[in-house]
């Protein structure tokens, strides 16, 4: 791809050229949500589309996620493709009943005879000290909701490629977006069409001593921690959470031999369980040391004065890394 195809973006950016690129392409494709209008999302990731589109195109909705939910499932099977924002993933438990009973598993309940190719953006993860419930990754919560898919960019140009593919797709995607990632750096990103498979992972860094598996703002974490680190260090970004790159995942871990999973969700039942128990249900006898975990705590996240404590950093990765490092059975 030439120099003159790329322009350098945020995530920010990255998102609002995606949308306003596919909302030019596609009439059909339409933004809901709250203060997603004039006000232009809580992150200004929508700003200026509604001067562009109109008010039928990016359709401002009063405070009911649940409500909100249930208009793009009605749109939806009405033939068209909305992309819906919630301000943060944790204020998905108020839409949790139209996300369960009808827009995550209509496609199977009608036999194939509605589609619900609804894209759900949703803010999520610490690091940027805001009110209480603004911070939560609860990515897990919808890991086991069957008929989802759940996709997660750590770069501005993987979510142009992650979001041109979950607006073009026919089955519900969540699409996270690291809120400490929105303006974190920028980076050269294609202004065409630029597509990116909704069910592979991404090799980051390869090694052949230990494995590190992990998604958003923990891929950034990892890679400062594994730099300093005096061993060979594979990180792979799972970028797809629904489904998992299981081929990819087990040929890393039965190269390596060692794994760690870093995320912010909490440890029980988190992420990272479900992860673990895939590596010793299917390469365990590949392991030269037990899995370990690196997480969010059990606890409610933390108010901005004590956040740090909570979120995996650096050093706690570090720690972790040369721990399984060292481990010999």
């Amino acid at each position: 791809m030439s120099d003159a195809a790329m322009e350098e973006m945020n995530l920010v950016t990255s998102i609002n050229h995606t949308l306003r690129q596919e909302m030019r392409n596609n009439d059909h494709v339409r933004l809901v949500g709250y203060d997603i209008g004039r006000v232009g999302g809580m992150f200004r990731v929508t700003a200026g589309l509604f001067d562009e589109f109109g008010e039928d195109r990016v359709i401002d909705m009063p405070l009911t996620e649940n409500g909100i939910m249930g208009l793009a499932v009605g749109m939806a099977i009405a033939g068209e493709r909305p992309v819906v924002e919630v301000q943060f993933l944790s204020f998905m438990y108020n839409a949790w009943g139209q996300f369960i009973y009808n827009l995550s598993n209509i496609h199977q309940k009608t036999g194939g005879a509605f589609k619900v190719p609804v894209t759900i953006r949703a803010a999520f993860g610490g690091g940027i000290k805001p009110l209480p419930f603004h911070s939560e990754s609860t990515e897990a919560w919808f890991m086991h909701v069957p008929g989802v898919r759940v996709v997660c960019p750590s770069t501005p140009c993987q979510a142009k490629g992650l979001l041109l593919s979950a607006l073009r797709c026919d089955d519900p995607v969540i699409f996270l977006e690291h809120s400490r990632l929105y303006r974190a750096f920028r980076e050269a990103v294609p202004t065409g069409d630029y597509f990116l498979p909704l069910d592979k992972s991404r090799v980051v860094r390869e090694g052949t001593d230990l494995t590190v598996l992990t998604w958003g703002n923990m891929v950034h974490v990892s890679t400062q921690a594994a730099s300093q680190c005096d061993a060979s260090i594979e990180i792979i970004d799972l970028v797809s959470l629904v489904p998992l790159d299981v081929e990819a995942i087990l040929a890393s871990v039965r190269k390596t031999g060692r794994c760690v999973i870093v995320h912010e969700a909490r440890r029980t039942a988190g992420p990272g369980a479900e992860l673990s128990a895939l590596i010793n249900e299917y390469a365990l006898d590949s392991l030269k040391a037990p899995v370990k975990r690196v997480t969010g705590f059990d606890v409610a996240f933390p108010d901005t004065s004590t956040e740090e404590f909570y979120l995996p950093g650096v050093e706690r990765a570090k720690f972790a890394f040369e721990a399984v490092l060292g481990f010999e059975f």
